[in-house]
């Protein structure tokens, strides 16, 4: 299993399954990550938080606790 924290900068992967309950998951499926997307790391904060990705074309700042939840391919 790997998850969109893991994904290296330039890489673009595709959402398996939101992990997570509650308000958390329901905050990520808001900003558009939801199963069977497609994400494009484009870069990531010196100290590896926030991961800026590209989703549905918009730039979007995730925190890397956020990104552990979302399981990618």
């Amino acid at each position: 299993m790997q998850t969109l924290r893991e994904a290296k900068v330039g890489q673009t992967v595709a959402v398996v399954k939101l992990h997570g309950e509650g308000a958390v998951k329901r905050r990520i499926m808001d900003m558009g990550i939801t199963k069977g997307v497609q994400v494009h790391v484009r870069k990531v904060a010196p100290l590896g938080d926030p991961i800026e990705v590209t989703v549905r074309g918009y730039e979007l700042s995730i925190r890397k606790a956020d990104a552990e939840m979302i399981e990618v391919q």
